[in-house]
């Protein structure tokens, strides 16, 4: 008999190994059908193995091993935190905004319980699941109304869908711009049925430009905030007063794609001026929209204010059911919204206002507090710089605001294999490299994260690297 068949005849069976004393925590911390299939994946990898001619051991205790950690990986949330030392504040590849603690609370609790989302508790009978929300809007910006759907993307395709779908919306040629993921403003109008009218050039737009548009198939005008890139040099824009009182003239809406969504004015935490939502309601505009998780500190979502004329063809379009956002949303949103009521209480409850409003002082203390976790043979490795850090999301592009750092200068592996091993750690950390160093920025950092910063640090440092 050969060595492999004889192998082979050695593996036990699936009933045998679900028999097995160390079989036992399996069945019991998981079903037995999924003990059985991690059970036969595990005999199956053996099975290849030797008929692969490798050595590879067939007793009961390594297969149930096996299995065992299986079970344990994929019981991992593939959607997990991570820990933030990029310096950006508002990452999108990080899920933008931090949320304040107590939107997350209300997120969760509308989560793991029935809600009121459509029941109105004091009459008895069926509400409207944005009432609430309304409310708010309308107290923080002057609304005459408000809607809430999934993203500002989608907040775009509603609004032109119900205003100006198969007639003409006119914008500058300048604010054309691809927001993230690769969507195009043109590309969303089109979805939306209605027709683009380009107006001015790449760096210049007039009033008189958008006048000499304006035809019998004109449904809107509509101005898009360049948040996510800046353009400089010879360039000229109009602005959303003017716009208003032309559209308003010609018996059109005026239609402002605020992006951003900026609830606070920014230059008091050293940014510059970003228009505010209730700024543009008061400078004429009909329509408002913009995302609810970038300056706003929120949940993804896209909220749009504005008349109430305009707003109804969009309560009752076909889009809204489809676009609508769910209840752990609304409920973290208006959590937030309601923070908005104090400005004060706004920027000490939502993280970006944190982030944005702490100083160098603060920052190099955090700093020193984190090298004080590590040991010492890893302190020798870093020092403390100063960095460059940015809001990030779209939002005030170009726009640097000072920082402090942890330098980080591995003597063993290399930059890249130190970030690699970071992000594989089972508390992520996402740094950045800048060049010769590892930088782990401390403005997008909480003192809460210093000790699981230390640790996913010092196991990603632990040994060598193999030959």
């Amino acid at each position: 008999m050969s060595q492999p068949s004889s192998q082979l005849r050695d593996i036990p069976s699936i009933a045998q190994l679900l028999h097995h004393p160390s079989a036992q925590d399996l069945l019991r911390d998981y079903s037995p059908a999924l003990a059985a299939n991690a059970l036969r994946a595990a005999t199956d990898a053996v099975r290849d193995s030797i008929l692969a001619g490798q050595a590879i051991q067939s007793n009961p205790e390594h297969i149930i091993d096996e299995a065992r950690s299986s079970l344990q990986q994929g019981e991992k949330m593939q959607l997990r935190p991570v820990i933030n030392a990029t310096g950006i504040l508002l990452h999108t590849n990080l899920g933008r905004a931090p949320m304040a603690q107590c939107a997350g609370e209300a997120a969760k609790q509308a989560a793991i319980h029935y809600t009121n989302l459509e029941f109105d508790c004091l009459a008895g009978i069926r509400g409207d699941r944005l009432d609430p929300i309304k409310s708010i809007l309308r107290d923080i910006t002057g609304a005459e109304d408000a809607l809430v759907v999934n993203n500002n993307a989608a907040a775009v395709l509603l609004v032109l869908s119900s205003i100006a779908q198969g007639r003409d919306v006119i914008v500058s040629r300048g604010e054309l711009v691809e927001i993230g993921g690769s969507f195009r403003i043109p590309d969303v109008m089109t979805q939306s049925g209605c027709m683009l009218k380009e107006v001015g050039t790449t760096n210049k737009t007039r009033l008189s430009d958008y006048e000499h548009a304006i035809g019998e198939t004109t449904a809107a005008l509509m101005k898009v905030h360049c948040s996510n890139y800046k353009m400089i040099g010879f360039t000229q824009s109009v602005g959303v007063k003017e716009l208003t009182a032309l559209a308003h003239k010609r018996g059109l809406p005026l239609i402002h794609d605020l992006g951003s969504g900026a609830l606070l004015p920014l230059t008091p935490y050293g940014m510059p001026m970003e228009p505010t939502a209730k700024e543009s309601l008061s400078h004429g505009a009909d329509v408002v929209c913009f995302s609810a998780d970038k300056l706003l500190g929120g949940p993804q979502a896209g909220i749009i204010i504005g008349k109430t004329k305009y707003l109804n063809a969009m309560r009752t379009h076909p889009l809204m059911r489809a676009l609508r956002a769910d209840k752990m949303t609304l409920a973290a949103l208006e959590v937030t919204l309601k923070l908005y009521r104090d400005e004060a209480l706004a920027t000490c409850q939502i993280p970006l206002y944190r982030m944005l409003l702490e100083d160098i002082e603060c920052l190099t203390k955090r700093a020193e507090t984190f090298l004080a976790l590590l040991h010492p043979r890893l302190q020798t490795l870093c020092s403390i710089v100063t960095s460059q850090a940015q809001l990030g999301g779209g939002s005030a592009p170009g726009e640097i605001l000072p920082s402090i750092a942890v330098s980080l200068q591995p003597d063993h592996i290399s930059l890249n294999q130190l970030y690699l091993r970071l992000i594989g750690c089972e508390y992520p950390v996402i740094a950045r490299i800048h060049e010769n160093s590892l930088l782990l920025d401390m403005r997008t950092l909480r003192d809460e994260e210093l000790s699981l910063l230390t640790q996913s640090l010092t196991a990603a440092l632990a040994h060598k690297e193999q030959a």
